[in-house]
């Protein structure tokens, strides 16, 4: 098992080093799935043991081997936080897929349940990569890419379309719910663009809490949004009285509305059943 977990966290750094290359080809307007990879500060074509996740980074000393310049330290924690991420939505979603793996079960008499489990695990793994584009991109630049927020919103749909189809998975009231969800949650940031004429919100956190409501459903989403909300106001506050930001500097968003998606699916449920215990008291 620890050896799965191993592999796991391996292929997480390995994706989290093509997400590196997707955040900043897509940031330059350049396609990302051809043309080999380069150093952003002197172009020079990187070979493969530039290109070994986290270990390049380290024996390199954080610079270039050609040009001797820093290389942003975002390439490793990338890579860190893709592989660590892979390992949490493994351990906290599938504690029966998670067993079938000591024993068999997954393969055993090929239960259309252990499948299911398998395509909802490489279901949230893709999604887990749109969020993290996603989150760097926006820290970035202030921009949430079209691309990327539109290719969740396609994965999500080809999701529920497949599952339906194939596993019966949904009823039809629950994809009505989790459409209602998706449009509440845009609808509500629509409001805050309208009122703010632009000036809180972006139209590209529209679209993200469209996908959210999406990935999400009811009522996780609104623990998601209630924590980025929660956890934007305290960073924000921390900033203005760091002296890093003041009262009418621009912070992107995007970046909270991921931790709080993350927030949500890994611990929604338990934050919902507390809420509850406390009111109910």
């Amino acid at each position: 098992m620890l050896f799965f977990y191993l592999c796991l966290f391996l292929f997480g750094l390995a994706v989290g080093s093509f997400l590196n290359c997707v955040i900043y080809r897509t940031e330059n307007g350049l396609s990302f799935l051809k043309g080999r990879s380069f150093c952003p500060r002197c172009n020079h074509q990187l070979s493969w043991q530039d290109l070994v996740p986290v270990l390049s980074f380290i024996f390199l000393g954080g610079k270039c081997r050609y040009c001797k310049k820093p290389i942003s330290l975002q390439y490793l924690l990338v890579e860190l936080a893709t592989g660590l991420l892979f390992l949490l939505i493994f351990n906290y979603q599938f504690p029966l897929l998670r067993q079938g793996f000591g024993g068999q079960a997954i393969f055993n008499q090929y239960s259309i349940i252990s499948f299911q489990n398998l395509f909802y695990l490489c279901y949230l793994l893709i999604v887990s990569c749109f969020l993290i584009v996603i989150f760097v991109s926006d820290l970035r630049t202030y921009i949430i890419p079209d691309e990327v927020v539109y290719g969740a919103i396609l994965v999500s749909g080809i999701w529920y379309l497949v599952s339906g189809i194939f596993f019966q998975a949904y009823t039809k009231y629950y994809i009505l719910n989790t459409i209602y969800s998706a449009l509440a949650a845009a609808s509500f940031f629509f409001a805050i663009v309208l009122i703010s004429r632009g000036r809180w919100m972006g139209v590209g956190d529209i679209k993200l809490a469209f996908f959210m409501g999406l990935f999400l459903g009811w009522p996780n989403i609104l623990v998601a949004l209630f924590l980025a909300f929660f956890i934007g106001a305290i960073i924000g506050v921390g900033l203005i009285l760091a002296g890093r930001k003041k009262l009418q500097s621009e912070v992107p968003f995007g970046p909270f509305l991921v931790i709080g998606t993350f927030l949500a699916l890994f611990w929604g449920q338990t934050i919902i059943d507390w809420y509850l215990k406390i009111i109910l008291v």
